[in-house]
């Protein structure tokens, strides 16, 4: 059988996944391999160096640099609490002496003779890191973090924004077309991920963020409500970083555009299970995609027939996606694979797919102008 090769999504009811979870600085590792994790559940932790904040002593206290170590009430390693004495001056005959405060709390780094200055660095800050997915520490990596494996319902969407979130999967429209308005978005969805059908509107997100919802899954956003949602324009970028009140994910892209039946309806069958949500997006080099992951309950019987491995393989009648226009967003599913090129209406050759559209039309479309919707 014929076979082409196109970059895709992943949607598929039962995978087994390896998610890395490392500390951004060397740390403490909390797990052992073999450990069964709960996604809350932190599997490393370290501490983060506080700020530095410099203090010209020699001005505070009007004094040649060279004369502030001997007025210093504190030793390099000491701990200084806000409103703490740091320095002070003898005085003239034991009176006039004049004294600072230290204005933050901290704990002295250094003191310069040269520059008659103290550095204070702040408190350090915790940094922990979860598991994020229920399942099993298959590999320790000492001083950084772990590998989890879990099996998983998973679904990847085209663009998102937020980072890691968790709560059980509620569905707020009733089919895949479906727009997710205000009126969807009720007070019991705190610390859900709700999931829409097509385009979700700027109202929905906003009152999703006031009940506190924890994520939100549909088929796609307008960009002027995207742009209210963030603040600014997006453009080009990383995301993932965003403190926003909620991670939002689309899996079919821009504008009114609807979720796909079968990721509709995959999502639909786990409604009440805890989900995993990151809507860490990256487009140029090093693709990342946004990604909802359902573990699978042990103890769950599997028959061979439900367990779909990803492919990179092209067949006819496998699931597609146009991504450029003017098929754009449009599903569909591969009818034919011409072997030779296809002269394309700006006068280059290109291989093609010949596409079916849910609709029935069919169409020739260039092969980089589709998405696998893998299974």
């Amino acid at each position: 059988m014929a076979h082409a090769y196109t970059p895709g999504l992943l949607v598929t009811e039962v995978t087994t996944i390896k998610h890395r979870r490392i500390l951004p600085i060397k740390g403490e590792v909390l797990v052992k391999q073999g450990d069964t994790v709960n996604a809350d559940q932190v599997v490393a932790q370290t501490f983060m160096p506080g700020d530095v904040h410099p203090i010209n002593l020699a001005n505070q206290l009007s004094l040649p640099p060279q004369d502030v170590p001997e007025c210093v009430l504190k030793k390099i390693g000491d701990e200084v609490a806000v409103g703490e004495p740091l320095a002070r001056t003898k005085g003239i005959f034991g009176m006039f002496k004049g004294e600072y405060k230290s204005p933050i709390a901290g704990t002295v780094e250094t003191v310069s003779e040269v520059t008659g200055q103290m550095i204070i660095r702040g408190p350090a800050s915790p940094i922990e890191v979860t598991a994020f997915v229920a399942g099993k520490v298959i590999e320790v990596l000492p001083e950084e973090g772990c590998i989890v494996e879990a099996e998983v319902s998973f679904v990847q969407g085209i663009f998102g924004v937020g980072g890691e979130t968790l709560g059980p999967i509620r569905m707020a429209c009733t089919s895949h077309d479906e727009v997710l308005d205000a009126d969807h978005v009720v007070e019991d969805m705190k610390g859900a991920v709700i999931v829409g059908g097509g385009r979700v509107t700027g109202e929905a997100i906003q009152k999703a963020i006031k009940v506190g919802v924890a994520a939100i899954v549909t088929g796609g956003i307008d960009d002027e409500d995207l742009r209210d949602f963030l603040g600014y324009d997006l453009g080009v970028a990383i995301t993932g970083s965003e403190q926003l009140g909620l991670t939002l994910v689309t899996t079919e892209g821009f504008g009114d555009i609807a979720m796909a039946q079968r990721t509709f309806d995959l999502l639909k069958s786990r409604e009440g299970d805890s989900a995993s949500v990151n809507g860490a997006t990256q487009i140029r080099a090093g693709v990342i995609r946004p990604e909802v992951l359902i573990p699978i309950k042990p103890g769950t019987l599997m028959t061979a027939s439900d367990r779909i491995e990803s492919t990179q393989g092209v067949t006819v009648g496998l699931p597609i996606r146009a991504i450029r226009s003017p098929y754009f967003g449009r599903l569909g599913k591969v009818a034919a694979l011409p072997a030779e090129l296809y002269e394309l209406e700006s006068g280059s050759m290109a291989r093609v797919f010949e596409v079916e559209f849910d609709n029935g039309e069919r169409a020739i479309v260039p092969r980089a102008n589709v998405e696998l919707l893998e299974r």
